[in-house]
């Protein structure tokens, strides 16, 4: 098979699953309920948020295959297998057909313990399964199966602590800090060039850059702080040209997708652990304003992510970025 011919099999195999997820049954976590889950357990073929992720993880590959749906790649026949079953429904359909009055799902904001309780006696223990559907294993059990590192892994989906913001009850899970570094043939506003500055924005925070002067390649090496809510969205990133006697005009905007960093540094736990390494990528598509695929990695005890972004609505410009996740616990 050609080069050509591996990437546009690749290309239908993402498709696919992409599809597969747009289903509407398919937006909210099989377990949990919790919308928008970015894993899935390849081989029960559900697709399951981030908290119920972990809990899978512990209960080992020979019962529940977690991947990623951006940041692993995934096989034919993992891809098949979701397929056949048919998403969430029909899957929860037969795991949760003798579902025990009395007996009652998670929620997304329940606790770890409520949701290893009932993901272990639904897949491992399939006490909801229709009895002469169960299968038994002679395999041991999954605890003794568990390595350190994965106990380490699993355990690191846990969010130990949320800060509350009083006024709005907000809550935050961590901040994000962006290093803006620089700016590559920004689109010309002014006679002869543009004053641009960045503008961040996350939920309701706005972040701004410093204004630099008749610059078309600027280069800031900024440091802004964003909190980053449990019900966080991308970051909106707008560049504009400052006017001193009328309203400043747009040279282009993106969005930052900070899901594959989050998800990437939960999944790791404590990056201090660990030496220098890749622990995951956001991958350019058509869908985003990415030049190139963007790698996550440790470095130097940090959870770093190096971005490249083609700005949008506009005639040219590229802006360099650098992520790094700050867990609470860690501030």
């Amino acid at each position: 098979m050609s080069r050509f011919s591996e990437l546009k099999h690749a290309a239908s195999g993402k498709r696919r699953l992409k599809d597969l997820l747009l289903q509407s049954d398919n937006r909210f976590c099989a377990d949990c309920g919790a919308p928008d889950p970015k894993w899935a357990s390849a081989n029960i073929g559900v697709f399951i948020c981030l908290k119920c992720c972990g809990v899978h993880r512990s209960l080992g590959t020979h019962i529940s295959k977690v991947l990623s749906v951006t940041l692993d790649e995934w096989s034919d026949d993992e891809i098949d297998s979701m397929t056949e079953v048919g998403g969430n429904s029909s899957a929860n359909a037969i795991y949760e057909a003798f579902l025990p009055e009395g007996v009652s799902k998670p929620g997304p904001d329940s606790s770890h313990e409520e949701r290893m309780r009932f993901i272990r006696s639904k897949y491992e223990l399939q006490e909801f399964l229709k009895p002469s559907l169960r299968i038994t294993s002679g395999k041991t059990s999954s605890s003794s199966l568990k390595s350190s590192f994965s106990t380490k892994l699993f355990d690191s989906f846990r969010i130990p602590s949320v800060s509350k913001n009083s006024e709005g009850m907000v809550e935050f899970i961590g901040l994000v800090k962006v290093k803006v570094k620089k700016g590559t043939n920004l689109a010309i506003r002014d006679m002869l060039s543009s004053d641009p500055y960045v503008v961040l924005t996350l939920g309701k925070q706005t972040v701004q850059t410093t204004v630099m002067k008749s610059n078309l390649n600027p280069v800031w090496n900024e440091e802004l702080m964003l909190s980053v809510p449990q019900d966080f969205g991308p970051i909106k990133l707008s560049v504009f040209d400052y006017d001193t006697f009328s309203a400043d005009d747009i040279m282009g905007e993106a969005e930052i997708d900070i899901q594959p960093l989050i998800t990437s540094a939960m999944a790791f736990g404590d990056p201090e652990m660990f030496g220098n390494m890749q622990i995951g990528k956001w991958l350019k598509s058509n869908d985003n304003a990415l030049v190139d695929d963007s790698i996550i990695n440790i470095v130097d005890g940090k959870v770093m992510q190096e971005i490249s972004l083609k700005l949008q609505n506009v005639e040219c410009g590229e802006l360099e970025v650098e992520l790094e996740w700050m867990p609470l616990d860690h501030v």
